[in-house]
């Protein structure tokens, strides 16, 4: 005995066997009968005198003694026959008054017994149920009262036909009993049991589809009586009102869907009938400056797929439009006229109206960035001249002159000229013409400050890199040069003779930094200021070895002491570089200087030694060529009154070679420095003048774009055709846009002169030659 001890004590297990304990039927009857007694008790509400405890044992022992079906199926029968005789025809009486709130009474008192029950019964819950995997005790109730009272035959449609009622109701301005609705939602959702399809199928689904019918409707009957502005607002108004409904009294996880309904009826199907409605459309709210609007449509469109995207082809359209007429008008013939500078502000101006409408009514978004942006580009490219004009312009605000920009406004003017350079696609034509203008600005000093000049070449030069502003920093360094040897000369001239009352003042030009003719004219200059020039031209010299001098008559300017005798027949023009010969007859003499450049100078210092001279012996005697002297004699013979020095016969305003010119002794000037105007600038080039730098930015564009080739095939060695044109054109479209036709062009020139062959097999592939 002792030894079996040990061994159970060593095992450490203690078997207790069940008492064999049989419970007959009437027993379990009788337990039955007293729990389903108490069930209907709780269901007629007079829980006060039952013994939860005895109820709860009960339960217990018969669940204990494997009768839980009994219980369990006793149950279901208890509660189904409740609902169907009592709470059942409750509801059914109620139909007609009353319905909502009797069947929420109905479906409250359902909810307080159930949870009695399942406390009486929570044994069976935890055994019975989960051994059976059978829906547990509330829930079974939910289930029966889904079936039984709220999908019974016409309660489940007049339900569902109350509450679409009462939300139609609302929302054309009645009020509601928002509880009851609120209540009998919560009840569709909670019969459920974890998840939403008794509300979806019983109450959801048909809401949707009304509401969309609905807002069919409306938003018809909208869009005829209202303008776009207010259409919107509308929408806002009734989008909000519909996510308060949801969140409010209806499940919370119906305001996105129904959300996406109002904005499908009101929103996604007219979307092209507000943005085009006529007189209040995008377009009415551009013209007429309506942020707040265009701001409101952005919001509520981009609610939508695409819904910007229709904002944006209207905005687009209507950019273009506006930015086609400010540059077509620049580019109609009759309208040659057009000054650079207005050009260039309207579109500027252009610009800030649609980046405030970016700003304040697109809240800066990027794709309406991108839109604003491709529109610019579009049509600043439309006209040939956009490049010379915005030079124009910029030159214009460099200038010395009545503008008194402060920097900093220069340097708003700057930075804006620099966003339509961006646009630009023939950056190289800009640059041309902007070397041209800087080269005027300097050698006429006219340029307002050093300091703006430079920043505007670092702006150029952060945006396209060195190589694109390298001449434009040289012709500032050879200015600071020149001044230092303009000192250097008159220090020499100091030790020297007078030269002949000139005073010479000379800028040296390095040329490939400047514009203009490599080769320039050579022309006959009068004796006095070339002996001048020739001073300088020994003094500079001696200094730099190996160098060469060239005049550049397009360039220079000169002032003239000229004497005027009146009417009487007198001894011509005084017009000596110095005033140096001659004296005036009687005093009568009016003094005048003159401000002209080279080629006038030239001419005007023939009339020191006859009085008429005619265009073809002016051509002879001074080698200048045609164009020059028309363009040096238009001014003087047939400009403006005041400036009229010659006079021409016949009198007409073209000029032909056997027409003679005399100088107008009769010329009076408020003025006592005449400066002769020359061709107006800020209406840009004449044609000629287009056509050669056209022939010069296209001369340069040939060795860039073979430059830009032989790179490429170095370091690839091979290629074919397709492909090196596609990097040509991404590598130089910075710069400009190069045709195919160009490139192949180039190719072929590269070719003959053996930079590259084609391959043997492949005509298409080229090979690089080293």
């Amino acid at each position: 005995m002792m030894k079996g001890g040990g061994m159970a004590k060593k095992e450490g297990k203690m078997r207790i066997r069940a008492f064999p304990m049989t419970m007959d039927e009437k027993y379990v009857e009788n337990i039955w009968n007293l729990l389903k007694e108490a069930i209907q008790e709780i269901q007629r509400k007079n829980n006060s005198g039952l013994s939860f405890e005895e109820l709860y044992r009960n339960a217990y022992t018969m669940v204990l003694h494997k009768h839980g079906e009994r219980l369990y199926s006793g149950l279901k029968e208890v509660v189904t026959n409740h609902l169907e005789s009592k709470v059942r025809h409750d509801v059914l009486q109620a139909l007609n008054n009353n319905f909502l709130q009797t069947l929420n009474a109905a479906w409250n008192d359902h909810q307080t017994s159930m949870v009695m029950i399942r406390d009486i019964l929570m044994y069976m819950d935890r055994v019975y149920v989960q051994q059976n995997n059978c829906e547990n005790v509330y829930n079974l109730g939910l289930v029966i009262f889904r079936d039984k009272v709220v999908r019974y035959g016409c309660i489940g449609n007049h339900l569902r036909v109350t509450l679409l009622d009462m939300i139609m109701k609302e929302r054309r301005g009645e009020v509601i009993d928002r509880l009851a609705i609120k209540n009998a939602c919560q009840m569709l959702m909670m019969l459920g049991i974890e998840t939403r399809n008794v509300y979806e199928e019983d109450f959801e689904s048909h809401f949707l589809k009304q509401s969309a019918e609905f807002y069919k409707i409306e938003s018809q009957k909208f869009l005829e009586e209202n303008s776009a502005s207010v259409y919107i607002h509308k929408v806002e108004a009734r989008i909000n009102e519909e996510a308060e409904r949801a969140t409010h009294y209806l499940d919370e996880s119906t305001e996105p869907r129904i959300v996406e309904v109002v904005e499908e009826e009101l929103i996604k199907r007219h979307m092209k009938t507000i943005v085009e409605m006529e007189g209040s459309g995008v377009v009415h709210m551009l013209k007429n400056n309506r942020m707040e609007d265009l701001a409101c449509m952005y919001k509520l469109f981009g609610r939508v797929a695409d819904g910007h995207k229709t904002i944006g082809d209207c905005v687009s359209r209507y950019l273009r439009e506006e930015g086609k007429a400010l540059v077509t008008q620049a580019t109609d013939e009759q309208s040659q006229q057009t000054n650079a500078v207005t050009y260039i502000q309207n579109l500027l101006e252009l610009k800030d109206r649609f980046d405030s409408f970016l700003l304040h009514s697109f809240s800066n978004d990027k794709f309406f960035k991108q839109v604003i942006s491709g529109d610019f580009e579009y049509f600043l490219n439309l006209n040939q001249r956009s490049p010379e004009f915005l030079s124009l312009f910029i030159d214009d605000k460099l200038k010395k002159g009545v503008k008194g920009l402060s920097d900093v406004e220069v340097e708003q003017v700057l930075d804006k000229s620099m966003i339509l350079f961006r646009f630009l696609q023939e950056k190289d034509a800009f640059e041309e013409y902007y070397k041209r203008h800087l080269a005027r600005r300097l050698l006429n000093q006219k340029s307002a400050s050093d300091d703006s000049e430079k920043m505007m070449i670092s702006k150029l030069k952060s945006e396209c890199g060195c190589q694109f502003t390298s001449k434009l920093e040289g012709m500032f360094k050879d200015m600071t040069l020149s001044n230092t040897v303009n000192e250097e000369f008159r220090s020499h001239l100091q030790n020297l003779k007078n030269l002949n009352g000139v005073d010479l003042s000379v800028r040296v030009l390095t040329t490939g930094f400047w514009p203009g003719q490599n080769a320039p004219p050579p022309i006959n200059l009068p004796r006095i200021p070339s002996q001048a020039f020739d001073v300088f031209k020994n003094f500079y010299l001696a200094k730099h070895s190996g160098r060469i001098l060239t005049l550049q008559p397009s360039a220079g300017t000169a002032d003239l002491n000229a004497l005027f005798f009146g009417k009487k027949k007198g001894e011509g023009e005084d017009d000596g570089a110095g005033g140096a010969q001659g004296g005036s007859e009687g005093g009568k003499a009016k003094k005048h200087i003159l401000c002209v450049n080279t080629y006038q100078m030239v001419l005007l210092l023939m009339f020191n030694t006859r009085e008429k001279i005619t265009y073809e012996e002016m051509r002879e005697e001074t080698l200048v060529p045609d164009r020059e002297l028309t363009r040096a004699l238009q001014p003087l013979s047939v400009g403006k009154s005041s400036q009229r020095i010659l006079v021409k016969t016949p009198k007409t305003k073209e000029i032909e070679p056997s027409h003679t010119f005399a100088v107008n002794e009769a010329f009076t000037s408020a003025f006592h420095r005449v400066k002769i105007q020359q061709a107006s600038a800020r209406q840009g080039e004449a044609e000629p003048e287009r056509n050669e730098t056209r022939k010069k930015v296209d001369e340069d564009r040939k060795h860039e774009i073979e430059a830009c080739i032989v790179r490429i095939m170095k370091s690839r060695k091979q290629l074919n055709h397709n492909q090196l044109v596609t990097e040509v054109v991404e590598q130089l479209n910075k710069r400009f846009q190069p045709s195919p036709l160009i490139i192949k062009k180039r190719i072929e020139g590269l070719i003959e002169r053996e930079y590259m062959k084609r391959s043997d097999h492949d005509r298409k592939l080229y090979i690089y030659l080293a």
